[in-house]
């Protein structure tokens, strides 16, 4: 604990004889003033002279166990006590000697007796409560230190001590997420030490956790009185702003940091100053400039940890796990207790899509740092991922044709390992057309599996039937899905399957028995530079004996990641081999070409109890074989709540007036509730002992 260094020198002059005291008046300097290794020599050297001499044989034990033999000043303490038997001073010592060989248990028995037979004893009081405090027994060490300084008002060592005890306390109470309490703790100490660095630190730290960033921002500011500070206090001031999701005033905070710490001259903070300006440079997507600036400190500060985390990162950002993977072990290797170690391979490696490697390396992180904050939200993450869960979905919807539909769907999901899931699935959905009176109901069940067979490749399948009752006809259709889900490169995604469903837009539709067969592929490329690029295509057979092809792509730029605000332009061709119009729509040509934008705050971004949102808007042309352009809208949008990391729940809507299953020129409005709900607390395979 960093606050003994501060009191472990709390019983430096002793009682000693006045014949005596003139002639070691230079090894008590030498004590007094931590120069211990001349205190040795000089008290030795007394001890050759008058070897019985109590106050020698004393001093030399104590220069003996503070400079680095602690083992022998206990022996020598415990010879003293047998020599002096009750006596306060070697007591006292003795006690002292404990805490320097870290016995605090042993200690805490021998000052239990001290105290209580000298409740007024200052250094039996003070020791005491040090030694309670580390073994984090602060509230006791907090009473105990106290009561010394009743004993000895305002002493220097007494009130550093309490200074430490709080920080202890403190960082316990944040531990176990009383933030409220550790920052009352906090604000205790600025009463015994105003704007203390230290205490200052801390309670930015909490504000950090908190996502309150300008009450951090005012911690940091209070402490920055000198040169130094100032220069700790604009690294703090960006990560600040990072929190508020403001990276580009998180960057400039960052290079005036640099700037101060290049004027100030001071190496280490010249290094703390350029690891936090990479890390901006990160935030704000400067991989290029990141990169440069990450192998120019690798040249300084060859296989140091701070530059190998600031390597992983970027390589989590770029979607380069592997990379970040290999210099999370590099860390690991140097320092196996490594916070950013620990924890950050656990994110490369569920980010690489190896969730065991993830757990394995979360436990330990949580075993290593009992309830950190970040640890436990990861672990969360996890958990929620894969959990048993429920989803329900109830909507209504209508268009300009007469036709309404309602509708909900129950989805259950088990997953049973990190690599097998099974599930089932039941949709109701009834649709009627107010003027012909026509309704038509359909019954969908399936029964779902996926399995990951690979990191980077899945496996989904589902198989069931759909029950129909309709205005003229009642059947039964098997209803089947399967696909493939791949990552084959970096920051690229695919999927290719097939889908057999029936079509039931509306009662006519339904009523009509038309399966269709769909074989599809989509495929998503991302960029590092914000731009993206998303293909699908569809190629349907349907029962009636007619062919469909679709493709829709999709060009977008990112200009935002927290919220994520993107816009760009789609384009959509459908093409069917003929025309059945009286049916359903079936252009043998139809075009679109959209702009759009899309404003999102997903419910995986955002902290319990907090709201997401979606905002979908677009606009653009349709072209229906040689008829002129139409102009065409779709707006869509929800909002949601995140009661706990187990429920989520949101209303949604859509409005369009694009071509749909029935016809050109028509509008399309759909409302609905949504509900999940994960329903164990931790993955069936993992056990409470594991959890």
């Amino acid at each position: 604990m960093k606050y003994l260094k501060h009191t472990c020198l709390l019983i430096i002059l002793f009682t000693c004889c006045i014949a005596n005291a003139q002639n070691m008046q230079e090894g008590f300097a030498y004590l007094e003033n931590g120069e211990f290794a001349q205190a040795k020599v000089f008290f030795s050297a007394i001890l050759k002279e008058y070897p019985n001499n109590k106050t020698a044989n004393l001093c030399y034990a104590r220069a003996l166990g503070l400079h680095d033999n602690p083992e022998k000043a206990n022996e020598l303490f415990s010879v003293m006590l047998e020599d002096y038997p009750n006596d306060f001073e070697i007591e006292l010592n003795y006690a002292e000697s404990l805490l320097w060989n870290k016995r605090y248990k042993d200690a805490k028995e021998y000052y239990t007796t001290l105290v209580t037979e000298h409740p007024e004893s200052f250094p039996a009081l003070l020791g005491y409560a040090n030694t309670l405090s580390n073994l984090k027994e602060y509230p006791e060490a907090l009473n105990y230190v106290n009561r010394a300084l009743t004993a000895s008002p305002n002493n220097p060592n007494a009130l550093v001590s309490r200074k430490y005890i709080r920080l202890g306390y403190a960082s316990q109470l944040m531990q176990g997420r009383n933030y409220n309490g550790a920052l009352s703790i906090l604000d205790d100490n600025l009463i015994d030490f105003p704007k203390d660095k230290d205490t200052l630190l801390n309670k930015a730290n909490i504000y950090l956790m908190l996502k309150k960033g300008e009450m951090a921002k005012a911690a940091y500011r209070e402490m920055a009185i000198t040169t130094a500070d100032s220069i700790v206090a604009y690294n703090g001031f960006a990560l600040a702003e990072h929190t508020n999701g403001k990276d580009k005033k998180a960057l400039k905070y960052a290079i005036e940091a640099v700037a101060l710490a290049k004027e100030h001259k001071d190496t280490t903070l010249i290094k703390k100053a350029n690891e936090r300006y990479i890390q901006a440079l990160i935030w704000n997507r400067e991989y290029k400039m990141a990169d440069e600036a990450i192998a120019t400190e690798t040249q300084k500060y060859p296989n140091d940890n701070s530059v190998l985390a600031l390597s992983a990162t970027l390589g989590m950002y770029r979607s380069d796990f592997k990379k970040s993977i290999t210099d999370y072990e590099y860390i690991l290797v140097n320092d196996s207790l490594s916070f950013d170690g620990n924890l950050g391979i656990a994110n490369a490696y569920f980010a690489d899509g190896k969730p065991n490697k993830a757990y394995k390396a979360v436990d330990k992180t949580l075993n290593i740092f009992e309830n950190q904050k970040d640890a436990i939200n990861f672990l969360g993450k996890l958990n929620t991922i894969y959990s048993p869960n429920v989803e329900e979905q109830l909507g209504y919807s209508y268009d300009n044709g007469d036709n309404k539909a309602y509708f909900s769907t129950t989805t259950l999901n088990i997953p049973l390992s990190t690599k097998w899931s099974v599930g089932a699935y039941y949709r109701y959905r009834k649709t009627e057309n107010t003027v012909t009176d026509r309704e038509a109901e359909a019954n969908d069940f399936k029964a779902m599996a996926s399995y990951q067979f690979h990191p980077k490749v899945s496996f989904n399948a589902a198989l069931g039937a759909t029950a129909v009752t309709s205005f003229k006809n009642d059947y039964n259709q098997l209803l089947a899905e399967a696909f493939f889900k791949a990552k084959p490169f970096k920051l690229q995604d695919l999927e290719v399957g097939y889908k057999r469903d029936v079509q039931n837009f509306n009662a006519d539709l339904t009523d009509s028995e038309i399966t269709a067969d769909n074989f599809y592929i989509n495929y998503n490329i991302s960029s590092n530079f914000k731009l993206g690029w998303f293909t699908q295509y569809f190629f349907t057979t349907q029962s009636d004996g007619n062919q469909r092809n679709l493709l829709f792509t999709s060009l977008y730029y990112s200009f935002l990641s927290k919220p994520v605000l993107k816009g760009g332009i789609n384009y959509q061709y459908i093409s069917f081999t003929d025309r059945r119009p009286e049916v359903y729509f079936s252009p043998q040509r139809f075009n679109l070409g959209e702009v759009f934008v899309d404003f999102i705050k997903s419910e995986e971004a955002i902290e319990n109890k907090g709201m997401y949102y979606g905002l979908n808007a677009a606009a653009g042309y349709q072209f229906i074989e040689q008829d002129k352009k139409q102009g065409t809208y779709r707006l869509q949008g929800k909002l949601g709540y995140k009661f706990s990391s187990r429920l989520v729940a949101n209303i949604y809507g859509l409005h369009s007036n694009i071509a749909s299953a029935t016809a050109a020129g028509f509008t399309y409005t759909e409302l609905g509730f949504r509900l999940k709900w994960t329903i164990t607390k931790r993955p069936l395979f993992r056990t409470k002992k594991n959890k």
